[in-house]
């Protein structure tokens, strides 16, 4: 819908074609043609109003007001005043912005009204004059670039140095601010000290004008940057295959401010590659490897989000699919780079400065036209090919994964008991689902967890992926009307975890303690199958036994069992 509303004011009869070739002209200009609405009672369908009233109530709806003033002055009313005077008059006591186009340059043959109307408007307005049709539309075309730029609607600079429009200081947080400058002052030896004052942190970074924030600004330290700038989000997306298809195993929206949006998508890939962990042999922390190194996924999603054109409506999309990664943002290359010289040592030319300034303090870049050359590098040192960088609708970057059987083994979970407890809430979660199908709240109390953990969510992954419960509304992940079902294959599973209550009997297994031990034990432990879900139910088969005082020694007990059966290491105490 048009921004701006014009009203043209003229004597009909004498500007027919120049009023019909502005209406025109507008229309058909890809850019004025969607910020401006013309007016004409030309276009006016038929009704029982006076021609008069419609006139000036449309005048005072304007933003606009375009008269063209000729020779003649047209029909008048009982006070003497035509159409064109009563409308230029309204126009100046709303206060709409007046742009006045005189016909020719003898005023010999002009209505002597008109010549005063003229006059009048001289006093306080520029006037254009002009002969043709070709040089009204250029006239008009002109002085509608020069109302855009008055309202702002036209940025001559840079997108990150331009004014944050709506936004105020208020809207900025003081906080981050300050972990931003203890950031800097580590990593860039950063000379303001952590008690600088907000505001003149912002002007060190050049990031005020006229005293207002800039949308740099409010990308980097806003406590809402997506109320300003909502397109500044980054999309993360996990598929099953090689394909953009559903369903999508895993979709989240991240918002925040440009360290946020980065750090949360950095995390999101590194979740869900392969990774080994090794010894502590040279370290007290055990290095953990990526199939895809850290600073590759870092550098190609912290450059879309650098160089991307956030006056697009597009966001920065982070798509992980079985045998790739590929992060595409909206930002096109600068004139003198080319896909070729990514590949080469070159300059860096950032397409938004004050953000990149930002980013290399914090240690997120270096600006130095390194990133693509680095990423080369350490994706050739881990054994994969050359990542790739295209331009179509915007700029991407794809980086290949590692063959499946070159892949990192995954670390292996570090106990029995981690097992049996994630085991516990699947089959909680299993069952949440069984009856008419659960909300994830729903499925959170069932496994006992009070809030969305990350935890929670790798569960419901799990659960997702390997088909055991699916969603009824799959083409909307994250819709607040989502409901999860169990699917025939999570059904059987179930109930053949249940089934597996009849095998041992709880007299069996307590008789089994006993003779490992060679006496009755203290304590009731839960047994667990390696292979097999947490079997508790047994346990209620038990009879009480009598605390006699002595320790039941787990570690003994699974050592000596020899069997398929062991203890896991928590107790379930009977006094």
């Amino acid at each position: 819908m048009a921004s701006y509303r014009i009203f043209v004011s003229s004597v009909q009869r004498e500007f027919t074609r120049e009023r019909l070739a502005l209406r025109d002209f507008l229309r058909s200009n890809a850019l004025l043609g969607r910020l401006f609405d013309l007016f004409l009672f030309e276009d006016v369908p038929a009704s029982d109003r006076r021609a008069d009233d419609l006139y000036l109530e449309e005048v005072e709806r304007c933003d606009i007001y375009v008269g063209l003033f000729g020779e003649e002055y047209g029909s008048e009313d009982a006070e003497g005043v035509s159409p064109t005077e009563r409308e230029f008059d309204q126009a100046t006591v709303t206060g709409s912005h007046r742009l006045i186009f005189v016909k020719g340059a003898v005023a010999g043959h002009r209505h002597p009204k008109m010549g005063a109307l003229i006059d009048k408007a001289q006093s306080g307005l520029i006037r254009k004059r002009f002969d043709t049709t070709e040089e009204l539309i250029a006239a008009l075309y002109a002085a509608l670039v020069g109302y855009l730029d008055v309202v702002k609607r036209i940025r001559w600079g840079p997108f990150d140095a331009s004014i944050c429009e709506e936004a105020s200081l208020d809207d900025l947080d003081s906080e981050r601010m300050a972990r931003f400058v203890a950031v800097a002052r580590a990593a860039r030896r950063f000379p303001l000290p952590e008690t600088i004052a907000p505001s003149h942190l912002l002007e060190h970074l050049n990031l005020l004008s006229e005293g207002r924030p800039t949308n740099a600004a409010a990308l980097l330290f806003g406590k809402s940057p997506q109320r300003f700038l909502l397109s500044s989000e980054i999309k993360c997306l996990r598929f099953h295959g090689t394909k953009v298809e559903k369903p999508i195993a895993s979709l989240q929206v991240y918002q925040g401010t440009v360290f946020e949006l980065v750090d949360q998508a950095v995390d999101f890939v590194l979740a869900k590659i392969d990774r080994s962990v090794g010894t502590r042999a040279r370290s007290v922390q055990a290095p953990v490897t990526y199939e895809i190194p850290i600073e590759v996924v870092t550098e190609a999603i912290v450059n879309a989000v650098a160089h991307r054109d956030y006056t697009s409506n597009g966001s920065v999309q982070v798509m992980l699919f079985s045998d790739r990664l590929e992060v595409w943002n909206t930002g096109r290359l600068p004139p003198q780079l080319t896909l070729a010289k990514l590949r080469l040592p070159h300059g860096s030319v950032p397409s938004n400065r004050l953000i990149a300034k930002a980013l290399y303090l914090a240690k997120y870049i270096e600006r130095a036209g390194t990133g693509t050359l680095d990423m080369i590098d350490r994706c050739v040192a881990a054994g994969l090919p050359e990542p790739e960088f295209t331009v179509t609708d915007g700029f991407a970057v794809t980086i290949p994964r590692a063959e499946p059987q070159s892949r990192p083994e995954p670390s292996k979970k570090p106990s029995d008991q981690q097992t049996a407890e994630l085991a516990d809430k699947e089959v909680a979660m299993l069952r949440a689902c069984s009856r008419t199908g659960a909300t994830a709240a729903e499925l959170r109390a069932a496994a006992g967890y009070a809030r969305r953990t990350s935890a929670f969510r790798q569960r419901l992954e799990y659960l997702l992926e390997n088909g055991l419960v699916r969603m009824t509304l799959a083409d909307k992940p994250s819709s607040s009307l989502q409901r999860y079902r169990i699917t025939s294959k999570g059904t059987a599973l179930l109930e053949r975890s249940e089934a597996q209550v009849g095998s041992p009997s709880g007299v069996q297994v307590e008789s089994k303690l006993q003779t490992i031990l060679g006496q009755k034990p203290v304590c009731q432990p839960v047994w667990t199958r390696r292979t097999q879900r947490c079997w508790r139910p047994a346990l209620r088969a038990m009879p009480r036994v009598q605390n006699c005082g002595e320790p039941l020694d787990m570690r003994a007990a699974r050592e000596r069992s020899g069997s398929g059966w062991t203890a896991s290491c928590r107790i379930r105490c009977w006094s």
